[in-house]
């Protein structure tokens, strides 16, 4: 029997490492590729403007920028209204692969008002997000090899500077944007597919000689009709109330080798793998080393033990029974609020189960960022239908407890940890409303949340825990005594507080690089698409939470102490509360 047991760990290693290789690059398109011939009108798309400083994203035309005649929002899903997304019209439209120097899109006269927004968002170093063909605007910036680029999503509002032989700090908005628009043609027809889109933004303090004409307005500081581009400016547009600002734009495309199914490789470029092949190399060593406390315990000192204590059974030495021994008759005895336990598993069931369904969609490929917002909606659309996992959990350990009152535990699932959420989310929201920014969630997006909350995910709280409770209650291996042991003193490194820090320090070693980037590109703004190593890092993490569950269970329970359940079974790891566990102790 253990030969298959080897063959089936060792094939789903393989696997596991075979899906994270793969991974960094992979993905399935959200949308279908668009092709377009020669002349065909390309639209713009502005988002959301965001900073690394304040994370408080705020509406393009929330700035004094050039607005379309009409502006049209464009259909969003949950995900990308949860993330603050406003996606919208803008008056930038190019003509495939028709260059164009100079364009003029608009003059602007800024108030006081507007100047002190436009200084705000420069000073928090804001970044103009845009979109073309679902593809983000990135700006290349030269590695220090200078044979590659790294790219940033957006442009900044501006950059603040100083004139020569002056201290006084000054604000400079970028209104000339020069636009690449990458495309690859197709070899049997003239059709094209866009695979860039690239700028890099220019504050240039525009003069005209004659009177304003509009679009047709000849600019003295460039020239529509010249085969050169803008590149540099020695008069930067200052950014003060008052003062006229022409926004100008450049647009030239450029054919590319790269492929439409390649054309995201720019975005998910992954040029750290050492790190995370460290990473899980890291956490494997601390998965070996728990293993092998376990195999040290199951193997050696529970075999000993378990041996002499069936020959003490037939003794009358029985009564001098140290250890473990001791509190068989007691470890299944309910604990304090055991109600309150039942809830919590419950929604750690839920929590794990959303997790893992939605890392497996995404390892797939299933969630690609070309899908804006299809992670968020994923896991808020599992979240809900895994409702019935956690009624279904809670009213099974909560019938194993001998309760009786199904109603409040039913209820107490399907609202406690989602109330708790709403209201910070709520109050959350209500201040960033404040702040008048586009994070802020609309009333139709809060009442489309409160109606999945109770249209969907109550009633299967209420099927999954009718489910559990019909089901016949799990019977413990062993009778509990009617009367409680006294529990003796304890040494101070069973102390509840010592061992909750020794067992959480132990799995967080296992994740925290992994989780370093996933916290890094949330803050920054960047794609997080390696789900082949989190799947990895994620499974350690299950393995870890475990094993070390187990074996500080087992030392307290050889303290003489049964009372489990709260400190170590689900306070230690998060993740280790099944009855189940002690039988292993």
């Amino acid at each position: 029997m253990r030969a298959p047991a080897m063959l089936r760990c060792a094939a789903a290693l393989a696997l596991l490492l075979a899906v994270a290789a793969p991974a960094a690059g992979f993905y399935l398109p959200g949308v279908a590729p668009s092709d377009f011939a020669k002349g065909d009108p390309l639209q713009v798309k502005v988002n959301k403007l965001t900073s690394i400083k304040t994370q408080l994203p705020y509406t393009y035309y929330s700035l004094p920028f050039c607005k379309p005649a009409t502006i049209v929002d464009s259909a969003e899903n949950l995900g990308e209204v949860l993330r603050g997304d406003r996606i919208e019209n803008s008056p930038y439209v190019f003509q495939m692969r028709e260059p164009k120097m100079c364009q003029i899109v608009c003059k602007a006269t800024i108030d006081e008002k507007a100047a002190k927004e436009l200084k705000e968002k420069i000073e928090d170093e804001y970044r103009v997000n845009m979109i073309l063909d679902n593809l983000p605007l990135v700006v290349p910036i030269a590695r220090q090899d200078k044979n590659s680029f790294a790219y940033q999503g957006g442009y900044h509002v501006g950059a603040k500077g100083q004139y020569a032989g002056s201290k006084d700090e000054k604000y400079f908005i970028h209104n000339h944007l020069s636009f690449t628009v990458k495309y690859h043609r197709d070899d049997d027809s003239e059709l094209s597919r866009i695979v860039g889109f690239e700028v890099h933004p220019y504050s240039v303090k525009h003069q005209f000689d004659d009177k304003w004409n509009g679009a047709d307005t000849r600019l003295s500081t460039c020239d529509p009709h010249a085969s050169k581009f803008v590149t540099n400016s020695d008069s930067p547009q200052e950014v003060e109330a008052g003062k006229e600002i022409i926004f100008t734009y450049d647009v030239r495309f450029e054919d590319s080798e790269i492929k439409w199914a390649s054309r995201w490789d720019t975005y998910l470029l992954m040029t750290d793998d050492q790190i995370h092949w460290f990473s899980i190399v890291n956490s494997l060593m601390i998965v070996l080393f728990l293993s092998g406390m376990v195999a040290m315990i199951m193997l050696r000192t529970l075999y000993r033990d378990i041996s002499r204590y069936n020959q003490l059974e037939t003794q009358e030495e029985a009564q001098e029974e140290t250890g473990w021994k001791l509190v068989h008759g007691d470890v299944f005895r309910p604990p304090t609020n055991s109600d309150l336990l039942c809830v919590y598993v419950g929604t750690g069931v839920q929590f794990f189960g959303m997790l893992l369904v939605t890392m497996i969609f995404a390892v797939l490929g299933f969630l690609s960022p070309s899908n804006r917002g299809g992670l968020m909606t994923a896991m808020l659309l599992v979240w809900v239908l895994m409702g019935l996992l956690a009624g279904y959990t809670s009213s099974r350990l909560y019938k194993m407890f001998k309760g009786s009152e199904w109603k409040k535990i039913t209820l107490q699932t399907a609202f406690l940890f989602p109330g708790v959420a709403f209201v910070i989310f709520f109050i959350l929201n209500a201040l960033i409303w404040g702040e008048k920014s586009s994070g802020a969630v609309p009333f139709t997006t809060m009442f489309a949340l409160v109606l999945l909350w109770f249209g969907i995910s109550v009633p299967l709280v209420f099927v999954g825990s009718y489910l559990g409770f019909k089901k016949p209650a799990m019977e413990p291996p062993v009778k509990t005594n009617k009367i409680p042991r006294q529990i003796p003193e304890q040494a101070w490194y069973m102390n509840p507080i010592f061992t909750i820090l020794i067992g959480g320090i132990l799995p967080f070693g296992a994740v925290f690089i992994e989780l370093f980037f996933i916290l890094t590109s949330i803050w920054l703004h960047q794609f997080y698409y390696i789900f082949g190593f989190l799947f990895l890092v994620f499974v350690i993490l299950i393995i870890t939470c475990a094993e070390i569950t187990i074996v500080l269970c087992y030392f307290q329970l050889c303290s003489e102490d049964y009372m489990w359940w709260w400190c170590l079974a689900y306070c230690t790891s998060g993740t280790c509360s099944s009855p189940p566990m002690p039988s292993l102790c």
